[in-house]
C-alpha cells in the first residue's frame, strides 16, 4: 500500500539511510577532487561509508611504482595502504604514516551529524622530512638508496596545517553539494511519493470504476434477458389476439355493426402496433446478446430500395408526403443480409414520413460512396487503413430534423428527441438503435446530416464485398 505523501516527507526527513552516492553526482565530485588535485598536488580519494570509491584525483609517485617492484618493500607498503583504508576517524583527521616517511590523512565526512563517507588524502612529504628513513631502508636489501633519494623529492610536500586546511575547505565544500543533493532527493522523493499517491488514488477508483461497470454490464445482460424472456412470452398470446380479431372483422362469428366493427379495427391495430414492438425488442435482445446471424451475400441496391418504397407508400398517399426514388448508374452489389437492410430502410422511412408535415418530401437513393477510416479508431491504425467501396443508402427528408446536438443521442435505445408526454410523434425510440446496430453487423456506418432548409438525411454505408484481413 503506498503511504500518503505528507508522511512519506516525515520519514525522508529524519530518515539516517540516505548515501553519499544518493545525494552527489559521481562526475561532478571526481571533477571537484581533480580541481583540489590541481590546485595542491596532494592526491585524493573519496570513499562512502560502504567502502565504494567516489571520486579519485592522484597520480601514482615514481618511487611508490619502483617499491611495487621489490618483493618485501611492496609487501610492508600494502600493509599501509590496507592500514589507511581500514581508519574511521569520527571527528578530526588523522594522520599515519608511510614506510617512505611519506604520510595520509583521513578525514570524516560528515552530514546532518553523521558520517557517511571518508577523505584520504596522500600519500605526501611532510615539510620536516629531508632525509630517507632508517627503517625504510632496512625493509629490503634489494633497495637502490639512490634511485630513491632521486625519487623521493618527486612527491608532493605539505605541511600538516596545509594538508588540515585542505580537508576543512574539502568538507565544506562537499557539505554544500550534499546540501543542494539532500534538497534535490527530497524534492524528487516527495514527487515520486505524489506519483505514487495519485497513481494509487487513479487505480482505486478504477477498481470502482471497473466494479460498476461489470454491475451495469451484468443489469444490462439482466434487462436484455428480462426483455427477450417478456417480449417472447407476450408474442403468443397477442398473435392469438391480432388472429381473432382478424377472424371477427371476417364475420366468422356473425356481422359486426355499428361501433362493433370500429371496436374490432381498433383492437387489430393497436394488436399490431404492439407487435412491431415486441419485434423489436426482440431484435435489439439479440443484437445486444449477439445472437443474431445475417445471412449476407452479394445483394442489389435497387430491388431492396423499390420494395421499401411500395411497402411505405400507402402510408405516404395517406399523410400527402410526396415519395421520390434515386439510382445512380453502374450500381454495384453489396455484401449484406438483404431482409435486414431492408429493415434498416423501411425503418428510416417510416421515420422520414412519420416527421414530414403533408406536402413535404421523402427521397430514398442509392449510389457509390466510400467507407474511409474512422478517425475515432484508437492507437493509430487509422493512418493504416484504406477506403473501401461502399453502397451509400440515403433516406432525406423535408420534415422537422434533428438538433445537432440531439444527432449523437437518437441512436440509443429508448431515446427520443422529444420524450414529452405531449410530443406530436408516437415510437418508443428502438427504431434508429436497432438500425445502427445492424448496420455496424455489417461492417458499415450511418449517420444523420442536416437537410437545409428543413429536415433531416440518414446515410447509410454498406460495403460491396467481404472485409479481408492479410
Amino acid at each position: 500500500m503506498v503511504e500518503p505523501a505528507s508522511r512519506t516527507l516525515e520519514q525522508l526527513t529524519l530518515s539516517d539511510d540516505f548515501k553519499i552516492e544518493e545525494l552527489v553526482d559521481k562526475h561532478a565530485l571526481g571533477e571537484m577532487a581533480q580541481s583540489f588535485y590541481e590546485l595542491f598536488r596532494v592526491p585524493l580519494r573519496i570513499y562512502s561509508q560502504s567502502e565504494r570509491l567516489l571520486a579519485e584525483a592522484s597520480e601514482q609517485p615514481e618511487l611508490y611504482r619502483y617499491i611495487n617492484t621489490l618483493p618485501e618493500a611492496k609487501v610492508a607498503l600494502q600493509a599501509v595502504v590496507a592500514a589507511v583504508k581500514n581508519l574511521r576517524p569520527e571527528r578530526d583527521g588523522v594522520r599515519y604514516p608511510c614506510i617512505t616517511g611519506a604520510e595520509y590523512y583521513v578525514a570524516s565526512i560528515r552530514y546532518d551529524g553523521r558520517a557517511i563517507g571518508r577523505m584520504i588524502l596522500g600519500p605526501y612529504l611532510p615539510a620536516s622530512l629531508r632525509e630517507i628513513p632508517r627503517s625504510f631502508t632496512d625493509l629490503d636489501p634489494t633497495i637502490d638508496v639512490k634511485q630513491v633519494r632521486e625519487l623521493l623529492p618527486k612527491m608532493a610536500r605539505a605541511k600538516e596545517d596545509t594538508v588540515k586546511q585542505i580537508a576543512l575547505h574539502l568538507g565544506r565544500t562537499l557539505d554544500l553539494i550534499l546540501f543542494s543533493g539532500h534538497r534535490a532527493l527530497l524534492a524528487s522523493s516527495m514527487h515520486m511519493a505524489s506519483v505514487r499517491e495519485s497513481f494509487r488514488e487513479l487505480q482505486d477508483k478504477n477498481d470502482k470504476l471497473q466494479q460498476a461497470y461489470d454491475r451495469l454490464k451484468e443489469l444490462d445482460r439482466l434487462k436484455s434477458n428480462f426483455l427477450a424472456t417478456v417480449s417472447h412470452e407476450l408474442r403468443t398470446p397477442l398473435t392469438s389476439i391480432i388472429g381473432y380479431s382478424e377472424m371477427l372483422n371476417e364475420g366468422i362469428a356473425g356481422p359486426l355493426v355499428g361501433e362493433q366493427k370500429e371496436f374490432v379495427d381498433t383492437i387489430h391495430n393497436k394488436g399490431e402496433q404492439l407487435l412491431e414492438l415486441i419485434k423489436g425488442l426482440l431484435d435489439l435482445s439479440k443484437l445486444e446478446s449477439g445472437t443474431m446471424s445475417l445471412r449476407r451475400k452479394n445483394e442489389a441496391a435497387e430491388p431492396i430500395v423499390r420494395d421499401v418504397v411500395a411497402t411505405v407508400t400507402p402510408a405516404a398517399l395517406k399523410k400527402d408526403v410526396e415519395l421520390k426514388v434515386v439510382f445512380e448508374a453502374g450500381l454495384l452489389e453489396m455484401w449484406a443480409d438483404a431482409e435486414r437492410i431492408r429493415q434498416v430502410l423501411l425503418n428510416l422511412t417510416e421515420n422520414a414520413i412519420k416527421f414530414t408535415p403533408a406536402g413535404g418530401v421523402v427521397t430514398v437513393a442509392a449510389r457509390m460512396g466510400a467507407l474511409t477510416p474512422d478517425p475515432s479508431d484508437e492507437g493509430g491504425l487509422v493512418l493504416l487503413n484504406t477506403s473501401r467501396a461502399a453502397i451509400e443508402l440515403s433516406v432525406t427528408d423535408t420534415g422537422i430534423g434533428i438538433a445537432e446536438e440531439e444527432r449523437s443521442r437518437v441512436f440509443d435505445a429508448f431515446y427520443q428527441v422529444d420524450s414529452s408526454s405531449t410530443r406530436e410523434q408516437g415510437g418508443t425510440g428502438l427504431g434508429l438503435s436497432i438500425v445502427k446496430r445492424l448496420v455496424e453487423g455489417h461492417d458499415g456506418r450511418v449517420r444523420i446530416e442536416a437537410n437545409q432548409p428543413t429536415g433531416a438525411r440518414f446515410v447509410v454505408l454498406i460495403p460491396v464485398r467481404r472485409a479481408t484481413f492479410t
